[in-house]
């Protein structure tokens, strides 16, 4: 049976192959797409899921705009990676798919109650609308099957040297969501710089010819000229469709039951994910954390999503 999944996301390079992979794959039932801000405003990031689901034919799936800033503090956005447009590349022509009228915490909480299962909650940016929708309706925690996240790290980060983005974006909201006692699953740094793009592929993706292969092969090429410029990287890891992938193939992901701790106030390590694999703290687990994850196996369905909806 497929699993319901509404993914909150801030497109993003990366958040674009996992809006791909999530509509494509038959173990998914994408149930609505839910913004915010991010790698690029909130305004930028809905366009940019529209833009996303109008190329590769996304249709029937609601997209709710969520919250313009963190629960505390001005934002960041990332324009050194995804650009001003934050999906930078690409040619797109105006987008089809609407806007939902709602926001995004009550297209959360709308969703939640109205399907007849708990639903998957996958949040692949800063995590100001799951956190917003925890504290406004904690009556719905027993509709929600889990929370698989892409954000921190086990080590260093790529913000800070410590802090990961999406975590450094809003680490009041990461905490909250870390301490919900929901079950959560952590997909960070750690394990998506193992899994980068490298030319072969991109060839993989360009060999398949559609017009869609030719929009994901030039957001490849744009993100990965970033990731050299920025960090020297030869080819960019796609951090995203990490969390998706685990869904669709949980053996795809090794993961490890550890205490996360977000860092709130450190002078150098706000933001950081503290995540205590030796068990040092005595701390109990409140989340399952990625540490390894088979790179072939990952490609592949990326390149069969590709496909599939090309």
């Amino acid at each position: 049976m497929a699993i319901p999944v509404i993914l909150d996301c801030d497109p993003g390079h990366d958040d674009a192959f996992a809006l791909v992979l999530a509509a494509a794959h038959p173990a998914v039932r994408l149930l609505g797409i839910t913004t915010v801000a991010g790698n690029q405003t909130v305004e930028k990031t809905t366009l940019n899921a529209r833009r996303i689901c109008t190329a590769a034919g996304i249709r029937g799936v609601p997209v709710a705009a969520g919250l313009s800033r963190p629960l505390h503090g001005a934002g960041i956005v990332a324009p050194d990676i995804h650009g001003e447009s934050g999906l930078d590349g690409p040619g797109f022509g105006e987008p089809t798919v609407p806007v939902d009228e709602r926001d995004a915490v009550t297209f959360l909480r709308d969703t939640l109650l109205a399907h007849p299962e708990p639903v998957t909650l996958v949040p692949t940016g800063p995590l100001s609308n799951i956190a917003t929708l925890l504290l406004a309706h904690p009556e719905l925690y027993g509709r929600i099957e889990r929370i698989v996240l892409m954000g921190g790290s086990t080590g260093r980060g790529n913000r800070t040297p410590a802090a990961e983005f999406n975590i450094l974006a809003d680490p009041e909201a990461a905490d909250i969501v870390f301490s919900s006692g929901l079950p959560v699953t952590m997909i960070g740094l750690n394990v998506s710089h193992r899994a980068v793009a490298t030319p072969d592929v991109v060839a993989r993706v360009a060999a398949l010819g559609t017009p869609l292969a030719r929009l994901c092969t030039e957001l490849l090429t744009s993100y990965g000229t970033a990731y050299r410029e920025v960090f020297g990287f030869p080819a960019p890891p796609l951090h995203d469709p990490l969390t998706v992938a685990h869904l669709i193939d949980p053996a795809l992901v090794t993961l490890v039951h550890a205490p996360v701790a977000v860092e709130l106030t450190g002078t150098h390590t706000r933001g950081a994910t503290v995540v205590d694999l030796d068990g040092v703290t005595g701390a109990p687990p409140n989340a399952h954390v990625g540490v390894d994850v088979d790179v072939p196996a990952y490609w592949d369905l990326v390149v069969d999503a590709v496909r599939t909806l090309g």
